[in-house]
């Protein structure tokens, strides 16, 4: 084992994974803070899950390329960052591709798909770690959850931009994809309000439409089509149409989640290649929405086709520095997980619930998918958030499931 402890309480391991988003240099050094002024040492891992299966244990812990000691010094400017200068990938340990087998283990892993835990326990043991804290979605707290089954003390924060780990109101990431899909939205309006056409634009939501139905709620579109609820193209255009025609400057705009699915339709794909987790990677719902909406408005507008303004936002919502929300809440969620730690307390996942900070046993981003409530908060015939019986509800409204 590495000789990691010395003087200190413990040793903190922390990584992000999955997607980035504003919001993870905050956590990473709200983390490092309270832990080094606790009397703990705190070593980041490199690109995720990925790094617990590249520790070369031959080496000494300051040789390795994917482990850091973390200080203070280190963590304070990166911390007004977006991004995560960690780094992060998609790697599941226990489900490793032959082609992703770090050259360390070629000899010994083999198979198509090879379980590689065996290698991120004993790196564990390596590294010294009393502790660990992963940042991620759904897919990368799964394997924090695994390792919480194998008894690893595991304490998780949730990030994801599409705000849908289970178990929590809000998740890293979230409120800058929000906020900054409100505002481009919002500026690309004056292309569509000079041509007089319509704006399409695709947003990020594999699963839950929380990314496209908030901002439409906030006045950033007219409609919204969600995964939760396959659209017929033929009444949503009649409805763009009409919204275009009640618009002084003759434009209506439509946001389209990533995994909106036609009637009698399926998810749109860009190709067949799944990662880790098993996912295929989502785009051309918006092309495809539009194309087919130019092509039928001209049913509801006189026999004149109306012309299409596509735009796919992507990473312009998941770059760059995080906005108020997303410095706040990650600061208090790793204060949250040393709170957690400091008390023995392990196997959580720190989280935020009707408007007050809190944690819920890991297991529940297993248990079941987070999800828009349509019944309650999306009217099915109109393609649009529904504006009612909002007392009680917490500060986003539509994103708790409790």
């Amino acid at each position: 084992m590495a000789n990691t402890k010395s003087n200190y309480k413990g040793v903190i391991g922390v990584l992000t994974g999955g997607g980035d988003v504003p919001g993870l240099n905050p956590a990473i050094r709200a983390v490092t803070f309270r832990a080094i002024r606790e009397g703990y040492k705190v070593i980041g891992i490199r690109k995720g899950w990925e790094g617990m299966i590249t520790i070369d244990r031959s080496k000494k812990l300051e040789e390795q390329e994917d482990a850091v000691v973390l200080t203070e010094q280190m963590v304070n400017r990166l911390g007004r960052t977006g991004g995560t200068f960690l780094h992060s990938s998609r790697t599941r340990p226990d489900m490793v591709k032959l082609d992703r087998v770090p050259d360390l283990y070629k000899d010994k892993y083999t198979l198509d798909i090879n379980d590689m835990t065996s290698e991120v326990m004993l790196n564990i043991d390596y590294l010294g770690l009393d502790y660990l804290i992963p940042i991620g979605g759904d897919d990368t707290l799964s394997y924090g959850v695994h390792l919480h089954s194998k008894g690893v003390p595991v304490v998780a924060i949730p990030k994801t931009m599409d705000n849908d780990v289970p178990g929590t109101d809000y998740c890293i990431g979230f409120g800058t994809c929000i906020s900054r899909t409100i505002e481009l939205a919002h500026e690309l309006r004056t292309s569509a309000g000079s041509h007089e056409r319509f704006l399409v634009i695709e947003v990020f939501g594999r699963y839950a439409g929380f990314s496209a139905l908030l901002p439409t709620m906030a006045g950033a579109a007219d409609r919204c089509v969600i995964p939760e609820h396959k659209f017929d193209i033929e009444h949503l255009t009649e409805l763009m149409v009409q919204d275009r025609a009640n618009n002084p400057s003759k434009y209506s705009v439509l946001l389209v989640s990533e995994g909106a699915m036609f009637k009698n339709g399926d998810m749109i794909f860009k190709g067949e290649e799944a990662d880790a987790y098993g996912h295929k990677k989502l785009g051309g719902i918006g092309d495809i929405v539009s194309e087919q909406m130019r092509n039928i408005s001209a049913k509801y507008n006189n026999g004149r086709k109306i012309d299409v303004i596509n735009q796919r936002l992507g990473y312009m919502v998941r770059s760059g520095a995080p906005d108020a929300l997303d410095s706040i809440v990650p600061m208090a969620f790793g204060n949250l997980a040393l709170d957690l730690i400091l008390k023995g307390t392990f196997g959580r996942l720190v989280s935020l619930r009707n408007g007050r900070y809190d944690n819920v046993p890991i297991e529940v981003v297993t248990s079941y998918k987070k999800k828009v409530d349509i019944e309650k908060f999306y009217d099915k015939e109109r393609y649009r958030p529904r504006y009612e019986n909002f007392n009680d509800k917490p500060q986003l409204i539509m994103t708790s499931d409790y």
